[in-house]
């Protein structure tokens, strides 16, 4: 018998109880926070989905219209799967002050997820880990990766299967860790046992409802990404609409400020990861300083983080914007003054607002 068949454990692979525990088990070695097993069908969202698409919550992202089939059975998307193991990582490096948003007008503020490497590289990378281990164990399987990479109901597979619930603000929330977390999956061909959900803890509260700058909450669990400054500051390319520019204060990559206001993150957990440190110093950089960043510096900086997808031009749109709506400053005039030519037509369009806005405040 090979070495390798003879460490192939069948009765482990026979027992889908004892198999899935210790699948768990992995997960937590491998750095995950936590580990639940997903049956694959999400055909009860489908009926949100149409009407959030009906009443045009997702802006521009005409991605969500599609594979409609996929995102309701998500075996049709890798065949043979008959189970999704949900994982999810932990990534503060410290716990903010519950319940607090901090007033830091002068630091660009990015969404503490992005402050560190891209959590797609890092979570794809654990999961074929977890993939590898499990096929060391059990002998060959088929399995295939995800996070936030496919036409996938992440977060509903993840609730469905008792990793949380979803709060009014549209995210999952765990009752013994909080939401600033991330989502990852393995499709996988093993016939094992699903979790059952759990329960909602939200009650009557409405404290990320009522703190969302752009009222982008706009019922519970209804989220227009029109208005969302994650959406405008990441995803949307174009011109940040007038009214909503003021609100979006010195926000220049994301908003955390719905998940901080909420009671349930007083339980947020630090990351055990290096990956979710700061680099950087992303967490403590001046917008006067981003303001000084040419491509060059935006691409070195950004090498291997999620702050990438925003792209150039989007991000110092951003920041032009968040000096716009900094205190009156001459340093803030004299250096939104200066000319920078890598700066493409939207971005001047928002720089000639910042400066405008500025000097209203002077007056």
């Amino acid at each position: 018998m090979s070495k390798t068949l003879a460490t192939i454990d069948l009765s482990l692979r026979d027992n889908p109880h004892a198999l899935k525990a210790w699948i768990k088990v992995q997960a937590m070695d491998l750095g995950f926070s936590d580990c639940v097993i997903a049956q694959p069908d999400t055909q009860n969202q489908m009926a949100y989905l149409h009407h959030y698409l009906e009443q045009g919550h997702h802006a521009d992202m005409h991605y969500l219209a599609e594979n409609l089939d996929k995102r309701a059975n998500p075996a049709l998307l890798v065949p043979d799967t008959q189970a999704i193991i949900c994982v999810r990582l932990d990534y503060l490096h410290e716990k903010p002050q519950p319940r607090y948003i901090p007033d830091t007008p002068d630091i660009g503020i990015i969404a503490r997820y992005a402050r560190g490497r891209d959590y797609h590289k890092v979570m794809r990378g654990r999961l074929k880990q977890l993939a590898q281990r499990i096929e060391a164990k059990i002998g060959a399987f088929s399995s295939r990766p995800f996070s936030d990479s496919a036409p996938i109901f992440e977060k509903a597979l993840a609730e469905n299967a008792g990793m949380g619930w979803t709060g009014k603000h549209t995210l999952l929330i765990n009752q013994q860790a909080g939401s600033f977390f991330v989502l990852g999956e393995l499709f996988c061909s093993l016939a094992l046992p699903f979790d059952m959900p759990t329960t909602q803890h939200c009650g009557s509260c409405t404290a990320c409802i009522d703190i969302c700058p752009t009222q982008a909450i706009v019922a519970p669990y209804q989220l227009d990404a029109r208005k969302c400054i994650a959406y405008l500051t990441i995803e949307y390319k174009g011109s940040i609409p007038l009214a909503l520019r003021p609100h979006i204060g010195n926000r220049i990559f994301g908003c955390d400020d719905c998940q901080l206001i909420c009671p349930w993150n007083r339980y947020a957990k630090v990351t055990t990861l290096a990956d979710f440190q700061p680099r950087h110093q992303l967490d403590r950089t001046s917008l006067l300083q981003f303001w000084q960043w040419d491509e060059q510096t935006f691409l070195n900086t950004t090498e291997g983080s999620p702050i990438r997808r925003t792209g150039f031009q989007s991000f110092k749109r951003n920041v032009a914007i968040a000096l716009g709506n900094a205190a009156y400053s001459p340093h803030i005039l004299t250096a939104l003054a200066e000319p920078h030519p890598e700066h493409d037509d939207i971005v001047q369009e928002h720089v000639i607002w910042a400066i405008s806005t500025q000097q209203q405040k002077q007056m």
